[in-house]
């Protein structure tokens, strides 16, 4: 499945949010009393609008409210800077790695972060994977719900929610 089918199952299931690809850096920009809701994401890239969809399922709605939903990005960090950073990802990658499998596609962890060590990378994928076997035992969020489904329809991916597709750390 590629990043505009992605975009036209998005928009047929909350057709009052635009997502649009084809941009530098993803984005999110809330509602206006002249322009809807609109999630930007990366090139053409289908991980990119799956995790920025991720972002949005997850986000209620005071964050949805605000502007790149009141997250930070600080482009030279540190490894102290990184964790922080990564711990705002868990969630949202741990939902993007539930749609990703919905498409049929392959997961692969982001970082963000070329000197990430090891052991870090490691026990990030293992905070992502715990966060998607929190997710599967307790249910996904309403609107992730709603979409992971709609992907799955389309893929036709029906067992996306079986623990064996998480059985092991993502890449």
């Amino acid at each position: 499945m590629n990043a505009a089918e992605i975009t036209a199952i998005f928009s047929a299931a909350f057709p009052t949010v635009r997502i649009l690809g084809g941009n530098d850096e993803p984005y999110y920009s809330p509602e206006t009393d002249i322009e809807p809701a609109t999630i930007l994401f990366r090139e053409d890239f289908a991980a990119s609008a799956l995790h920025e969809i991720a972002h949005w399922c997850i986000a209620g709605p005071a964050r949805r409210r605000l502007r790149d939903f009141g997250y930070w990005y600080e482009p030279d960090r540190d490894l102290d800077a990184q964790r922080r950073f990564q711990q705002a990802e868990v969630a949202p990658q741990a939902l993007e790695w539930i749609f990703t499998v919905a498409t049929g596609r392959r997961f692969l962890v982001s970082f963000d972060y070329f000197d990430l060590p090891e052991d870090e990378a490691n026990r990030f994928r293992g905070q992502v994977r715990a966060a998607v076997i929190q997710r599967l035992e307790c249910g996904l969020p309403r609107r992730a719900k709603r979409f992971a489904a709609h992907l799955a329809r389309r893929s036709g991916r029906s067992d996306y929610l079986e623990h064996r597709h998480y059985a092991e750390l993502p890449c």
